[in-house]
């Protein structure tokens, strides 16, 4: 059965009740976490956006809003830029505000990776606040391994506590990255290194690249010592790049039947389809993380008129 998360302590009884109501809201009651992720229009540039088996829906970033507005997402993820810019016409979204990110484009051979939080949280504070969206919580990504990696830590940390004393969710994205960690980006004992370091710093959900075996395939017992290192804060894994639906579905049954991950944060996976796909794949989604359904039942929802 999915795990029920409690507040962290620390926080005021207004926070706190706050953040439970946000927790709830994220997790649709079910302690389990259907993130649409929409922060590639930075970490990706425009190359998830066009071209090849993409939808031409997706060149438009309201193609983004659009789909989160009519699927049953437990929240968006984007930067707050670009929420501040469509989200007066869908206002009744949950979001997330990442922040921070950055291109696709220094790779580690030219420089180990940083990333940095681009607003301050005062500046959040006042979105969310006059903003009148419903805003549940913020997103940070950490590189461990990476030389900079002092830096990105010391500044999650207080953004975490920061977002708890606003009553708001944190969510880390933890990737290990840069020349001391080399081709074991997805080694399972490294991954799960990583989910215990987002446990220290407080994170409530850590979404992570799933590990690999030494064939380079995903397999859910792997993701065992990873959900366990985490402890009370709760895994989900990234979607990756566009797949096969039924695929992507048994995949993700897979890494919470048998891994023990808590959902799942996914782009591509959707945004990249039309909009009626898009929509039919987050219900499909959301059967097996949120309502508990098998993959059989979450398949049929892929093309309802059939």
């Amino acid at each position: 059965m999915p795990k029920i998360a409690q507040a962290p302590l620390g926080m005021s009884a207004e926070s706190t009740h706050r953040w439970t109501e946000n927790y709830r809201l994220a997790t649709q009651d079910s302690g389990r976490l259907f993130l649409m992720a929409g922060d590639q229009k930075v970490e990706h540039l425009n190359d998830d956006f066009i071209g090849g088996h993409v939808a031409t829906d997706d060149s438009d970033p309201e193609h983004l809003f659009r789909i989160a507005s009519e699927a049953p997402v437990g929240c968006f993820a984007a930067q707050m830029g670009l929420i501040a810019r469509y989200g007066m016409d869908y206002r009744d979204t949950p979001y997330l505000l990442k922040l921070n990110s950055k291109t696709h484009l220094i790779k580690t051979a030219q420089r180990d990776p940083i990333s940095l939080q681009w607003q301050s949280m005062a500046q959040i504070h006042d979105f969310v606040r006059h903003s009148g969206l419903r805003v549940v919580g913020v997103g940070y990504t950490i590189y461990p391994g990476s030389e900079f990696e002092p830096t990105m830590l010391s500044e999650a940390a207080r953004i975490i506590q920061d977002a708890h004393a606003m009553g708001l969710l944190a969510v880390i994205w933890a990737y290990p990255r840069g020349k001391a960690v080399g081709e074991r980006e997805q080694d399972p004992h490294l991954i799960a290194g990583a989910t215990g370091l987002a446990a220290c710093l407080g994170a409530d959900f850590v979404k992570i690249n799933p590990p690999l075996d030494a064939a380079g395939a995903m397999d859910g017992t792997l993701l065992g010592e990873a959900v366990a290192a985490a402890g009370r804060t709760q895994v989900v894994c990234a979607g990756g790049a566009e797949t096969d639906a039924p695929e992507f579905l048994q995949r993700l049954y897979e890494q919470i039947h048998v891994g023990g991950t808590q959902g799942c944060a996914t782009g591509r996976n959707v945004h990249q389809r039309s909009q009626p796909d898009a929509v039919n794949f987050c219900k499909a989604i959301h059967a097996i993380v949120v309502r508990n359904q098998g993959v059989d039942e979450a398949v049929k929802l892929l093309n309802p008129n059939a």
